[in-house]
């Protein structure tokens, strides 16, 4: 297969055609990637790329600084077919294009479409802002729009169409899709978008993301015992490894010292992003293209232990408040005080980062594109008892076909998983006919302001007008501490 920079080879497996760990860009430290040097031998796509370093997942994978390749999964024979570009979740400091086995294979079997994802700089190297000492920022923001570009170079040779192109990403990953709708550079880089369990508003201005490289670089002073180095020369110098660190010593720091932000974030900087993604939405600047947004229904109950990253505790709570007017902070905890205590911290921290910032992204958005709103409500029975119920995270099992895997198996041990399955099926339908041609199915109706059409997929799927109305209300009136 010809790309390009060089000839890949890659290989038949399941009855499809994988390519897996093509470079599409280089990655000078702190700096926006470069070219990929040309090759001219036949080279070997049989592999994935290792990941962006980070702290080692369970599933031990191969890490490097130099992360950016691209994998690409084809139906047996493929001709201008829709092409479906996922971005992975993880906070920005986690995950990877490898990380679920099998992923994109049951779209690419069901939709007959052409798979593609790829891996971004992550943690210190992809979304610190360093730029008071002369570094590039919104490093990882510049990957995704690099293999972005590498897409629409290249996936006509493999039998997608570079004109029928949608991106869709989880977590950080649908963060990373709402930035890149405000994006300049990514103007014209994609046809549709799908966001799910985005938090569409952990994009900080310059002045606090300074502020959080700088409180980086003395926590990776204290992590290298170094306090003589310049700051910049130690950003250069330190291993992959005392990067990520003191990557995960900041990421368990901020949420107290700066309570419902998350420091590892793309920054607007006025130049590759110019604003608040919300914001551009709300003006009509972002970029006109059919969107696809919604959240869980319990989006904060995973977000415990090692992942309590939201504004689930008292000191939080009333940090991420403090500039909203009493009257309008009682109508808030009204809201959650019929829920026990622990679900209810769970429950506002989730609305606060995941599902009141995609109405408002929607609400904007949909005034210049068509935009459609889900709420993902379904469970198994082994989820409700383990008090996590439809979770972050939890869709993915469904749009992935991963309810048979190992984790899909446990999670419906105790009963719930043959719902699950009917309801990943429908969830699946619509995401590849919205990949294909923009069709949703006729029951879901377009969102507006005035109207709020959700679609909640439960073991029956149904639409509802505006659901959660006061608690969205109250929402309104909330002034952002930040």
């Amino acid at each position: 297969m010809a790309t390009t920079t060089g000839p890949v080879r890659g290989l038949a497996q399941g009855g499809l055609r994988h390519w897996r760990g093509i470079p599409y860009a280089t990655t000078p430290r702190l700096r926006r990637p470069g070219p990929v040097e040309h090759w001219r031998d036949l080279r070997d796509a049989t592999r994935f790329g290792p990941a962006s370093p980070q702290v080692q997942p369970i599933t031990r994978v191969p890490m490097d600084e130099d992360c950016l390749s691209i994998n690409v999964i084809a139906p047996p024979v493929a001709e201008k077919l829709p092409v479906m570009v996922f971005i992975h979740g993880g906070a920005y400091t986690t995950g990877s294009s490898r990380e679920i086995p099998h992923l994109g294979e049951a779209l690419v079997r069901q939709g007959n479409i052409v798979f593609v994802n790829f891996n971004y700089r992550l943690g210190a190297l992809g979304y610190l802002d360093f730029s008071r000492y002369g570094f590039d920022s919104n490093l990882g923001l510049r990957d995704q729009v690099a293999a972005l570009e590498w897409v629409r170079d290249n996936i006509r040779a493999f039998g997608g169409d570079p004109d029928n192109v949608t991106v869709f990403g989880e977590s950080a990953g649908g963060n990373a899709i709402t930035t890149l709708l405000a994006v300049p550079a990514a103007t014209g880089l994609f046809a549709r978008a799908i966001v799910e369990s985005a938090a569409p508003e952990a994009v900080y201005p310059s002045a606090l993301t300074e502020q959080w490289g700088a409180d980086f670089v003395e926590i990776l002073r204290e992590v290298a015992k170094d306090q003589t180095t310049p700051d910049a020369d130690l950003l250069l110098q330190a291993r992959p490894a005392t990067l990520v660190k003191a990557a995960s010593l900041m990421r368990q720091r901020t949420p107290d010292a700066v309570p419902g932000t998350i420091a590892f974030c793309p920054v607007i900087d006025g130049d590759y992003l110019p604003e608040r993604p919300v914001d551009a939405a709300a003006a009509g600047r972002s970029h006109a293209v059919p969107l696809i947004i919604g959240t869980n229904a319990r989006e904060g109950t995973l977000f415990r232990g090692q992942l309590d990253l939201l504004a689930t505790t008292r000191p939080r709570i009333r940090a991420v408040v403090a500039k909203t007017e009493r009257e309008a902070r009682n109508a808030l905890y009204a809201e959650y005080r019929a829920l026990p205590p622990r679900r209810s911290a769970a429950q506002f921290g989730g609305d606060y980062s995941f599902w009141y910032p995609s109405i408002r992204f929607a609400e904007g958005h949909s005034q210049h594109a068509p935009v459609h709103f889900y709420r993902f409500d379904v469970s198994t029975r082994a989820l409700k008892y383990a008090g996590l119920e439809a979770t972050h995270g939890i869709e993915l099992f469904a749009v992935f076909d991963l309810v048979d895997t190992p984790v899909g198996r446990a999670a419906g041990i105790l009963g719930g998983r043959a719902v699950f399955k009917r309801a990943a099926e429908r969830m699946r339908s619509r995401w590849l006919g919205f990949a294909r041609d923009g069709s949703v199915g006729e029951d879901w109706v377009g969102y507006s302001a005035d109207r709020r059409a959700t679609l909640i997929i439960a073991e029956h799927d149904r639409v509802e007008l505006d659901p959660h109305r006061t608690r969205r209300i109250a929402w309104q009136a909330f002034v952002p501490h930040l």
